[in-house]
């Protein structure tokens, strides 16, 4: 299944992320890819809240640019934030625990395509682009589900458009 939105502003990243969080569990990957500047980041902090949110909590969500992995507990499932941007290659991924993570916890991973053939072939990929021409704020989403169990992914995409 492959999907194209269009963003409008940094609002419709959240609401995306929003609509999305409540169905990820343990084992699912999403490969955030683009630019610097895109979104990842906001996106990830989005689901992050939102699954906080359930929870009745709320944390301060920084960046892991430095320290490439931020770990979560939200009850019965971790949520792993990651962020490769630093790392040249899969190679360089080994000593993080990801092939670990990939099975028990709910991966966000930020410039994914650095694992290379790394990636879980179950996963769903999420690329945020500038729009061309387009507000300075809008941006393009596409997600591409690679796997079996996306099947809730339409419905929950049906809640933002």
């Amino acid at each position: 299944m492959q999907t194209t939105l269009t963003l409008a502003d940094p609002g419709a990243t959240t609401a995306l992320a929003e609509a999305l969080a409540p169905h990820l569990a343990a084992g699912d990957f999403v490969g955030l890819h683009g630019v610097l500047g895109a979104g990842k980041s906001a996106f990830a902090r989005a689901v992050l809240a939102a699954r906080l949110a359930t929870l009745g909590r709320s944390e301060d969500v920084p960046s892991p640019s430095y320290t490439l992995v931020q770990v979560y507990e939200l009850g019965a499932v971790e949520l792993w934030h990651v962020d490769l941007y630093r790392l040249g290659g899969a190679d360089e991924t080994s000593e993080l625990g990801l092939d670990e993570a990939f099975d028990r916890a709910i991966c966000l991973v930020e410039w994914a395509e650095r694992l290379g053939s790394a990636a879980p072939a179950r996963r769903l990929d999420l690329t945020l682009a500038f729009v061309p021409g387009g507000p300075e704020e809008a941006r393009t989403a596409t997600l591409v589900a690679c796997g079996p169990r996306w099947d809730w992914l339409g419905p929950a995409l049906a809640e933002v458009a």
